[in-house]
């Protein structure tokens, strides 16, 4: 790694602050290019963070951190901070099991004041902060720094809404405009954000006023020049709708607007930044970045680059490649775009997920019928709802743990009115490295009480397609859930075969111990099963219930378990123990899913065996759980 003395004299804040303001482009650099040494190793969020770099500089460098707030919202670029947080000497443990979390996390370090890992809850946790302070008697200041992918949800304009009228607040929100999301961001509101008109005219102002200053002061008949086209810029501005409405946006909500400023001028960044804080009331400071900044390849590419993967260990060369196996997300795009191909009405829908949720494709065959709504989960569940009302079939495709921001909707809208919308739910169960504000862990808790819904969890790559036809198939609402990632490497058909709904299959007969699998546990439990001699059913439905196949094997078992990589508090487990209760058949029932605990961040496979969701702990429970129930 190149030498980074400024870097490595800067453990905290404090250590920042003793710095001349003229260091700072030079520390900016040293830091971009320990990120680019760091995470290329660890792998994680990318692009993001190098964007962020002179932020979180001038922002540390300005505030009184930690003593004031500072919220990140979603937290994608928050690995700058970490690092000026006295968190440098720990990046390599990055997104790994017992390492640094990667994002802001409030145990992990007193620098980050609010947890996040969704967008655009930055400004209302902000907002409150500023408030206790307030109440409080304490003179420190709140700072929310918001994407304008996040920007657009709709909880952002809510805590603008409430902010704004709030004239005593000492709130600063900083847009960061790179025009970017995980993917190109879609809406009016970016493109509102984005219009050159205004850029334009306030890039050549600040060129007439700034950089040229010294030639005019020289030349006072060009500085005469140069103020009259100054002024006529002004008028002409002042005549223009687009920009009176772009000034406007944020005042008109009650904030003091300042900018766009140059995101990457650090320098001016902290001298901006040094202004507002003297400022009271809410101020909102829009800052023009670019994802990737620093490095060619995530400029050009700030999607690909959003992310990167760890850095792999040599591969033997004699060793042959492993074959490839298309992931759940793969098997659910090509299913889409063979339904669609079959049916006019289908209608596929993304909360800003297009590339995580295997949606290029379909967009690029079908764009009449695709619609990436922004970062608008609960909007998305609504529109689809309006969608079904007059016809149109439907797929919401969503993360597990993004879909409970739109649980209200998914019961108001859809569930109550009993409309036939799809949700394929990714990411189900242990995401990895995201750790837990990722994790898909409770959607068959809170959708298998909800009426009207038919809930499904494949237990391969086959299965996914079969499963996902079946739901389509339904006349009402219904949700397949899948993993994150490759499953067994099961054969996939190509067509679009259904399979009876609510009812399961066995997958081995065996004696005594009869294990009832959901989804991604199927494969475990058929190799735990192979030293137990126990039976293995493939549930295939949460809900209807196979109720006659688990009468069945209760009849026929000494005792019984369920596995579910979901949490057991009101899990498929809970099912089939209301089940067995309501029809009077008491049985030993053992539950093994996510327990009652926050999950961590690591390897998924480290993490399902530390929940004794692996096969050889799950092998072990039961062991002893038989034992007793004899």
């Amino acid at each position: 790694m190149n030498p980074t003395p400024l870097l490595d004299a800067v453990n905290l804040p404090q250590d920042l602050r003793l710095l001349d303001k003229s260091q700072l482009p030079q520390l900016c650099a040293e830091l971009r290019a320990f990120l680019l040494e760091s995470v290329g190793k660890t792998g994680g969020h990318f692009a993001s963070n190098l964007g962020a770099v002179e932020l979180a500089v001038a922002l540390h460098y300005v505030y009184d951190t930690p003593r004031d707030h500072l919220v990140w919202d979603v937290g994608h670029q928050s690995y700058p901070h970490k690092i000026l947080t006295g968190r440098r000497g720990r990046m390599h443990t990055l997104r790994q099991f017992g390492g640094l979390a990667g994002f802001p996390k409030r145990s992990e370090s007193e620098y980050d004041d609010f947890g996040v890992g969704h967008s655009s809850t930055s400004i209302g946790a902000a907002l409150g902060m500023a408030e206790a302070d307030r109440l409080m008697g304490r003179d420190t200041r709140s700072v929310a720094v918001i994407g304008d992918g996040a920007m657009t949800a709709g909880q952002a304009f809510e805590a603008l809404n409430c902010a704004g009228d709030m004239a005593d607040t000492d709130l600063l929100v900083i847009l960061n405009d790179n025009e970017m999301s995980i993917s190109p961001n879609v809406g009016a509101l970016p493109k509102y954000l984005a219009r050159n008109v205004m850029r334009d005219m306030r890039g050549v102002l600040h060129n007439i006023k700034s950089q040229s200053a010294f030639v005019l002061d020289k030349l006072p008949a060009v500085k005469e020049i140069a103020q009259k086209a100054e002024e006529t810029i002004k008028a002409y501005a002042s005549e223009s709708e687009l920009v009176r409405q772009s000034l406007s946006l944020f005042e008109n909500f009650g904030f003091a607007y300042t900018g766009p400023a140059d995101g990457h001028n650090v320098v001016q960044l902290a001298d901006t930044l040094a202004e507002l804080r003297r400022k009271k009331g809410p101020k909102l400071l829009h800052v023009i970045t670019k994802k990737g900044q620093g490095y060619k390849l995530a400029e050009n590419d700030p999607v690909k680059y959003h992310a990167i993967g760890k850095t792999p260990a040599p591969a033997d060369p004699a060793a042959p490649p492993p074959a490839p196996r298309p992931t759940y997300t793969e098997i659910f795009g090509r299913w889409l775009c063979d339904q669609a191909e079959a049916d006019t009405r289908l209608a596929a829908i993304t909360p800003a997920m297009r590339e995580g949720s295997g949606l290029v494709e379909f967009g690029q065959r079908f764009p009449e019928r695709y619609f990436d709504v922004g970062i608008a989960e609960q909007h998305a569940v609504t529109f689809a709802a309006g969608l079904a009302c007059e016809g149109v079939k439907p797929v919401v495709a969503i993360y597990s743990t993004f879909l409970q921001r739109g649980y209200d909707q998914l019961v108001h809208d859809v569930a109550l009115q009993n409309l036939p919308v799809l949700f394929a739910i990714d990411r189900a169960g242990i995401v990895g490295a995201d750790g837990p504000t990722h994790a898909g862990a409770y959607d068959l808790s809170f959708l298998r009480c909800v009426p009207n819904m038919t809930i499904a969890a494949p237990s391969d790559e086959n299965e996914c397609r079969l499963l996902l036809s079946t739901c389509y198939a339904l006349d009402t609402p219904a949700a397949v859930r899948y993993p994150r990632g490759t499953g067994s490497g099961a054969q996939v058909s190509d067509g679009l075969d259904t399979l009876p709904v609510g009812k399961g299959i066995l997958r081995r007969q065996g004696k005594r111990i009869a294990i009832l699998a959901f989804g991604s546990m199927v494969q475990p439990a058929l190799e735990a099963a192979e030293t137990l001699d126990a039976t293995v059913a493939d549930m295939r439905f949460v809900k209807p219930l196979d109720e006659a196949l688990v009468l069945q094997l209760a009849d026929t078992h000494d005792c019984l378990v369920c596995a579910e990589e979901n949490a057991v508090c009101g899990g498929a487990g809970s099912a089939v123990l209301e089940m067995l209760a309501a029809k009077g058949r008491l049985k030993p029932v053992l539950l093994i899913g996510i327990p009652d605990t926050v999950t961590e961040h690591g390897d998924p496979k480290l993490l399902l065996d530390q929940l004794g969701l692996s096969a050889d702990k799950i092998r072990q429970r039961i062991a002893r759980f038989a034992q007793q129930a004899v």
